[in-house]
């Protein structure tokens, strides 16, 4: 597949992640996932940690956040007709996506991991991404047998209406990941008003 650059992400992204289906038919039994908190977000100087080298294209195929017992499989996603990023089945609440036409992740540049924060069932993948903290590890197992290795810069929440495509998405100059679900506000009426977006960076692989 021919590579683009993830600036053709439109602003209207992962809208499908976020109708809250499992909030929604639960009513008030149904607790809503946890939120980063300010300490979390990235401050000056958080851009000037050291990087591994980057690492060659290659597709992942696994996820795993240790901290939030997350291990889970990896789906290539692309575009919808209205330019939003796809977002991976429901109905499979431990799967998560990546942007297969961007960047992989420990390649340079800004790889693109998203997935539902719940289903109609419960809890999905990245329930609990809004707990996760500066300083966490993500892995991330790819094709060719290597194990890309990020720490976590920042966790940051965004409403909808003011996501910052540029900032999430944008080029950059060492090999750094995104993680994304929805968080922010909820509402029975619209759903999840948000997303939560970690922010990360390459700092070693292993076979």
């Amino acid at each position: 597949m021919r590579r683009v650059s993830n600036a053709a992400i439109a602003s209207v992204t992962l809208v499908a992640l976020c109708s809250g289906a499992w909030l929604l038919s639960s009513g008030t039994e149904a607790h809503p996932p946890p939120q980063p908190s300010p300490a979390q977000a990235a401050a000056s100087g958080d851009g000037a940690r050291s990087a591994a080298a980057a690492m060659p294209h290659s597709p992942p195929d696994r996820i795993r956040i240790p901290a939030i017992d997350v291990d889970a499989p990896l789906i290539g996603l692309g575009l919808t007709p209205q330019g939003s990023l796809d977002v991976p089945p429901a109905r499979k609440k431990n799967l998560a996506g990546w942007y297969e036409a961007g960047t992989s992740p420990g390649e340079r540049g800004t790889a693109i991991v998203a997935g539902h924060v719940d289903n109609a069932e419960g809890p999905a993948v990245f329930y609990d991404l809004g707990s996760l903290r500066k300083g966490s590890t993500v892995e991330v197992d790819r094709l060719d047998g290597r194990t890309a290795v990020f720490t976590v810069d920042a966790v940051e929440v965004y409403d909808s209406r003011s996501f910052p495509d540029a900032k999430v998405y944008g080029a950059a100059h060492r090999p750094e990941l995104r993680v994304i679900t929805c968080g922010g506000g909820y509402s029975r009426t619209t759903g999840y008003q948000g997303n939560v977006v970690v922010f990360a960076h390459l700092t070693g692989s292993h076979r």
